[in-house]
């Protein structure tokens, strides 16, 4: 196995000595925060190392998006984030942003601009499929040649931006048996935590929507079940447990995928 030294460049130490860097990558909350995400985050600076992608982090100075407040309800407290974020970006005069989370991609890309934002946003699935049809990202399809794997559609990234292609060419490019569920594409189950419902208690209903959405993707009898967001991470890895599966079936992000198919 390849031995990959991450170093994660900082955009204030990159700026200091004159550098721009040509992405920032947003590593989000959840990437920074939540110990399974964190994973997903070093998967994609891994990938991001062995591209020799020209690229840094915000490090102390990243915020949240201000997503979860707007979803919630909360405008101002919104719009303090976003405008915050908006000013950082101008003083490193950052003009293309990658993100690993929906939620992060799906509100700079379409709410953003309202208060003056003039960045690109990139999801990261996008930006494989882009390295692998220009050659850079060359993976081997033996890793998970003889895995079942069925990808859930992030509710952010699929209905809210119709990206539902680009992780289907990552993932056909690891294995011949991706197998689709029944809800699929845009008429995917929600994974029950988007909308701000990952930070509030259950409403009454029959049935929890993670088990349901679990269940969806049970019935393809996969190996692994891909996902592309770290609320439908959270959501597939906690119905996993429930159904007692964890053990046999294995909830991985596109991005860790990448980084098992290179062995780095």
């Amino acid at each position: 196995m390849e031995t990959v030294k991450i170093n994660v460049p900082v955009m204030a130490d990159l700026f200091a000595k004159g550098e721009k860097p040509e992405f920032l990558f947003w590593v989000g909350c959840a990437g920074a925060y939540d110990d399974r995400y964190k994973k997903v985050t070093r998967a994609f600076t891994k990938i991001l190392t062995h591209l020799n992608v020209n690229y840094a982090v915000l490090g102390k100075e990243e915020t949240c998006t201000g997503d979860p407040a707007r979803r919630a309800g909360n405008e101002m407290l919104y719009q303090m984030q976003a405008l915050q974020n908006i000013e950082l970006f101008k003083a490193y005069e950052i003009k293309k942003v990658i993100t690993i989370c929906p939620h992060c991609y799906n509100i700079f890309k379409n709410d953003y601009p309202d208060l003056g934002a003039e960045f690109e946003v990139i999801n990261y699935t996008d930006f494989l499929v882009e390295m692998m049809n220009n050659g850079k990202l060359k993976v081997d399809s033996k890793v998970f040649a003889d895995s079942r794997i069925t990808y859930h559609d992030p509710c952010y990234l699929g209905r809210a931006n119709q990206k539902y292609d680009e992780p289907r060419k990552v993932i056909n490019a690891l294995t011949n048996n991706l197998v689709e569920m029944d809800r699929s594409k845009s008429f995917a189950l929600c994974c029950g935590a988007g909308g701000g419902q990952m930070f509030k208690e259950a409403e009454k209903g029959n049935k929890e929507v993670f088990l349901e959405r679990t269940e969806d993707a049970l019935k393809t009898n996969p190996n692994v079940i891909a996902t592309a967001c770290p609320f439908c991470m959270t959501m597939m890895t906690d119905g996993l447990k429930y159904k007692n599966k964890e053990e046999e079936i294995k909830n991985y992000d596109i991005a860790e995928l990448i980084v098992m198919s290179l062995g780095i």
